[in-house]
């Protein structure tokens, strides 16, 4: 459970992990390309740092995301490309599993909670976009590989973890609140890819 000493996690020679209640930070000694749908610097990119912030579920100061997060991201000591994450989730959802399998490694970082579980084709909740941000409830999955990933896999890696992601809230039996079907995430989710540079 996260306490206000973070935990430390060592994910490969380049790339170390700590977690309190409020963040999940990945510092990489040398940039790594990241594919993410992240609020900040999202896209495809090459990064310094991966930032998961944990916000309260109703934001009272109007303070743009992408500000909040640099300049949190700087108060850890990332002076460089930030990539960066939001969730009004505890961080004692977090979890990390690991698989390997022929010497590529596989990570995947998660912090979840399912106040705001929606299913897609949901009606689009057009208010939080005019009024501003608010974060509930949001499932936050980063996967960090080993492997050199194309472009392509990159983007597939993107469409299995959000596969995986619709999969697992079907097995849990998680309903949308807006249609009353399946839920499939929530209505705030962010992914994001870190490539790696092959086996070390």
């Amino acid at each position: 459970m996260p306490s206000d000493n973070p935990r430390q996690y060592q994910l490969s020679a380049q790339i170390s992990a700590s977690i309190n209640k409020q963040h999940l930070f990945l510092r990489f000694s040398r940039p790594h390309q990241v594919l993410s749908s992240a609020v900040l610097e999202g896209g495809l990119l090459w990064a310094d740092g991966l930032l998961n912030l944990k916000v309260p579920a109703r934001l009272s100061d109007c303070e743009p995301a992408e500000d909040t997060l640099t300049r949190y991201g700087a108060g850890l000591g990332c002076r460089g490309t930030l990539v960066g994450m939001m969730t009004a989730a505890s961080m004692n959802s977090f979890r990390l599993a690991e698989r390997t399998a022929q010497g590529i490694q596989i990570q995947v970082l998660a912090t979840a909670g399912l106040s705001n579980a929606r299913r897609a084709g949901d009606r689009a909740e057009y208010r939080q976009m005019i009024s501003g941000p608010e974060a509930a409830g949001t499932i936050n999955l980063i996967m960090v590989t080993n492997a050199c990933l194309t472009p392509a896999a990159l983007v597939e890696s993107l469409l299995m973890i959000t596969e995986a992601k619709a999969a697992v809230l079907q097995d849990a039996g998680i309903v949308s609140p807006v249609s009353g079907g399946i839920a499939t995430g929530t209505g705030t989710d962010s992914v994001a890819v870190v490539n790696g540079f092959g086996p070390e």
